[in-house]
């Protein structure tokens, strides 16, 4: 796979992180700290935030306190120079049901501005076991298919940043496999990635935060 890490000495760090959704705390006072080649697994219950989180590092949203930062400068001075540092992939796989897997593939690749859509598109596929899928339109993809097309995005644009929720959801053994095949060379590339998970799938060596441990009393909440 072709890659454009970047400065691998960049730390991505959250301080002092508030989070309000629908008029109600979330969470507070939460802090992480990702360095190149490292992973940050989120835990908690359902509704502790870990979607909210990765929306917020995703520049999806603004933290209702504290603040984000990439080598030690705010995110929100630059957003667009931050959203061109990461690929995120949400619950939804927002797979094109018209377009191919491969066209889906090399469309990311343009947006993401890289010059060799082609090889790193068929590189994406290889690493996922998709390939021959590569001219199947996405509405005939069963959604273990859509989720590794999804999966295959983070891997074609050289995002330093991989955001991912949920990212096993509708995998099979192999899927998962390929999946974590791909975060681990990603880090050792340098890379960085943060993941919610329900104690599924957990890169090796990763280090947790639980947003249970953040959580704010709804009814004591500002």
């Amino acid at each position: 796979m072709i890659r454009d890490i970047g400065d691998p000495g960049d730390l991505f760090a959250g301080t002092d992180l508030g989070c309000v959704r629908a008029e109600r705390a979330v969470f507070a006072r939460l802090a992480f700290r990702v360095e190149a080649g490292g992973a940050l697994a989120l835990t908690g219950a359902n509704g502790s935030g870990k979607s909210s989180l990765l929306r917020l590092m995703a520049g999806l949203g603004q933290p209702a306190a504290g603040r984000l930062t990439w080598g030690g400068v705010d995110v929100a001075d630059d957003p667009e120079a931050h959203r061109a540092r990461l690929s995120y992939v949400g619950h939804a796989d927002a797979v094109k049901p018209q377009l191919t897997v491969a066209e889906d593939l090399r469309f990311a690749a343009a947006l993401y501005g890289v010059a060799d859509a082609e090889t790193r598109a068929t590189a994406a596929l290889d690493a996922l076991g998709i390939g021959p899928l590569a001219d199947v339109p996405g509405r005939y993809l069963s959604a273990g298919q859509r989720r590794r097309v999804a999966l295959a995005r983070a891997l074609v644009g050289g995002a330093p940043l991989w955001l991912l929720d949920e990212p096993a959801t509708a995998l099979d053994a192999d899927g998962v496999n390929r999946l974590a095949s791909a975060v681990a060379a990603h880090r050792r590339d340098g890379g960085r990635v943060v993941l919610s998970t329900h104690g599924g799938y957990m890169p090796d060596s990763a280090a947790t935060l639980d947003l249970g441990a953040f959580a704010v009393d709804p009814v004591a909440a500002p």
